[in-house]
């Protein structure tokens, strides 16, 4: 028996239960397919895709352009600098996908999104599908926002040339999350961010080095006194660091 959680709309936590495991599958819009190929040829991502824990598919906007010149850009109206993206190959890629199957979230890659952090990850980790689609040139007719799009998101405050990176950025934070995709899972609920806290420093060996010396509670054995250590040092480096997030 397979236990899968979802993200009510009030926040709750919903658990369906399923005989088989289904991957989590993720489509990307984008009009350079190039760009998202090296992302996902290594590492943990790999290694999800390999076991069958996440499935992306990368789609090229260009296949739906319209003419002879698959035409996915216009000038836009009002005048100014730069292109815009048009609604009718969105428009027929989204429907044509949605066509095969029921999306959680369709998500547009955008610098005045919602900013990106680890509680959006970890929500849109329990998602069983997902649709990114990239924006280009000055972004796209915005009445796609309003008829397809059920997310924005934003990687930081600033611009990129276009949305494949970000995408990118938020497959690798999610299916990193996924239950198998790392071999120790506790490891991922020690990342930073995860209870708003910057991660604690980490040493391996050996114990001295030029002088430094690992702490000695590191090495006491003391589970008890390690986690406290850890806790304490993770405020501390906060505090320091990022203090926005202790408020």
């Amino acid at each position: 028996m397979i236990i899968r959680a979802k993200v009510g709309k009030n926040g709750e936590v919903i658990l369906t239960f399923a005989n088989e495991f289904k991957a989590m599958h993720i489509d990307i819009i984008t009009l350079h397919p190039g760009l998202l190929e090296s992302p996902f040829q290594h590492s943990i991502v790999k290694r999800a895709i390999e076991k069958k824990l996440a499935d992306v598919t990368i789609i090229n906007l260009r296949d739906y352009g319209l003419g002879n010149y698959k035409q996915v850009d216009d000038a836009p109206f009002g005048g100014g600098a730069g292109m815009v993206m048009t609604i009718e190959p969105i428009a027929n890629c989204i429907e044509e996908l949605k066509a095969q199957r029921t999306y959680d979230d369709i998500i547009y890659m955008t610098p005045d999104g919602e900013r990106f952090n680890q509680q959006i990850a970890n929500s849109l980790s329990m998602h069983q599908n997902i649709i990114l689609l990239c924006g280009h040139y000055k972004g796209i007719d915005d009445r796609i926002r309003q008829l397809y799009i059920t997310k924005e998101i934003s990687i930081g405050d600033y611009v990129l040339s276009g949305g494949e990176l970000p995408a990118a950025i938020l497959c690798d934070a999610i299916i990193r999350l996924l239950p198998g995709a790392i071999s120790d899972e506790t490891s991922a609920l020690s990342d930073s961010f995860q209870d708003n806290l910057l991660a604690p420093p980490v040493y391996t060996r050996p114990a001295e080095y030029k002088g430094l010396k690992v702490p000695d509670v590191l090495l006491s054995g003391n589970p008890k006194q390690i986690d406290n250590w850890r806790h304490e040092q993770s405020i501390e480096k906060t505090r320091k660091s990022r203090p926005d997030l202790l408020s």
